[in-house]
């Protein structure tokens, strides 16, 4: 029996290939020998295998960074910090990364792709501003808008004012002599200078439009259509982009999928991360190791990283346990609560000098013994 996969390329291949049944029965017997020669025997230590098919390769890992030209913030973290970074499960990945692929018919020429890539970015009110000014003898802020990059996002003064209004509660906004002026005055009768100065900063960071986290985008034709490469992630608000094809949106954010899309969807970005970076450095690595490891870290319908703290801290064996970091932490607290070891794994046997629980140690072997009936003697 195969595996339903396959099954399904080979019969894809038999009927693209016109196979005579003849020849597809001496092709089935050879893929079958195959998958049976690449199946692991029972009490193989998968393992330590899985462990020494990366620990061997990632020392050959030396690029840290990739860089995209023409933009200068534009870096994404690869090689070995970047498999550290997976198979930890840090939250955040140190170089967020979104693909964001557009429609057809809003990619049609390049002026369109530009503008949707500029509405993708995220625009504080410091990006939108000309100018910003401290008025200390009327005690307010004046901030002048940039007419050009307001048309760009298509947006009025009255659109920023709303936002600005949103974003600082408790504060006086309106509009200044000229269009595209605004005022902001704290309410308070008396404001000191510094107050001032924080006012104006918390003003500044304003999200006014663009997804958030969104810090620079870089559009690349690929094939027929266009990519939007995003430094930063926000994989919620990107779906609900009408111009966007919210079948193809990738992330490097492990944890943004699991939050959006699930643990499986999680699980397949694992496999898919690590892939990428291997593949990258020109290493193979067979893609079952990456599996077995990323279902580890995902079978308890969370992102547990290999760490004292993930997966390693919930090991049933405190010898297990003990063995990777902090012994005397582990010992004691299962001393405490009289923690039974049943010595199932490899660690804790070879601690107290046993045979391990793997190959020629996984079978046990039972003696009969037969009495001789003559004599009374047993054999």
């Amino acid at each position: 029996m195969l595996p339903a996969n396959l099954q399904q390329e080979l019969d894809e291949y038999s009927k693209k290939h016109k196979v005579s049944d003849k020849q597809q029965k001496e092709i089935l017997k050879k893929v079958t020998a195959l998958v049976e020669d690449a199946e692991i025997s029972p009490g193989e230590a998968i393992g330590i295998i899985t462990a020494e098919s990366f620990g061997e390769p990632s020392t050959q890992m030396t690029l840290n960074t990739f860089h995209f030209a023409g933009v200068a913030e534009m870096n994404v973290t690869v090689g070995l910090p970047r498999l550290i970074e997976i198979f930890d499960a840090r939250k955040t990945p140190s170089t967020p990364k979104m693909e964001i692929y557009l429609k057809s018919k809003y990619a049609k020429t390049t002026d369109q792709v530009r503008e949707v890539a500029v509405r993708i970015k995220q625009s504080k009110l410091a990006d939108l501003a000309e100018e910003t000014s401290l008025n200390i003898a009327k005690s307010h802020i004046e901030v002048m808008l940039d007419k050009k990059k307001l048309r760009d996002l298509n947006l009025k003064a009255s659109d920023v004012l709303a936002k600005v209004r949103d974003g600082l509660k408790g504060i006086d906004v309106k509009e200044g002599k000229e269009k595209e002026q605004l005022l902001l005055k704290p309410k308070e009768k008396q404001t000191d200078l510094s107050e001032l100065y924080r006012l104006k900063e918390r003003a500044k960071a304003i999200h006014i439009s663009g997804l958030k986290e969104i810090h620079q985008v870089l559009p690349v034709k690929e094939g027929e259509g266009y990519v939007v490469h995003c430094a930063g992630s926000n994989l919620k608000d990107a779906l609900q982009m009408e111009e966007v094809d919210s079948s193809k949106v990738m992330t490097n954010d492990i944890f943004e999928i699991l939050d959006v899309l699930g643990v499986e969807a999680a699980r397949a970005a694992i496999i898919n991360e690590a892939l990428k970076v291997i593949k990258n450095q020109g290493l193979d690595i067979d893609i079952r190791h990456i599996m077995f490891l990323a279902d580890v870290m995902t079978r308890t319908g969370e992102i547990k990283g290999v760490t004292r703290t993930g997966i390693t801290g919930e090991k049933e064996s405190v010898l297990a346990r003990a063995s990777f970091e902090t012994p005397i932490k582990h010992i004691i607290n299962a001393s405490l609560i009289g923690e039974r070891d049943d010595l199932t794994s490899v660690v804790e046997n070879v601690i107290i000098n046993q045979p391990v629980p793997l190959g020629t140690g996984l079978p046990g072997l039972i003696a009969k013994v037969h009495e001789n009936e003559s004599n009374g003697t047993t054999a």
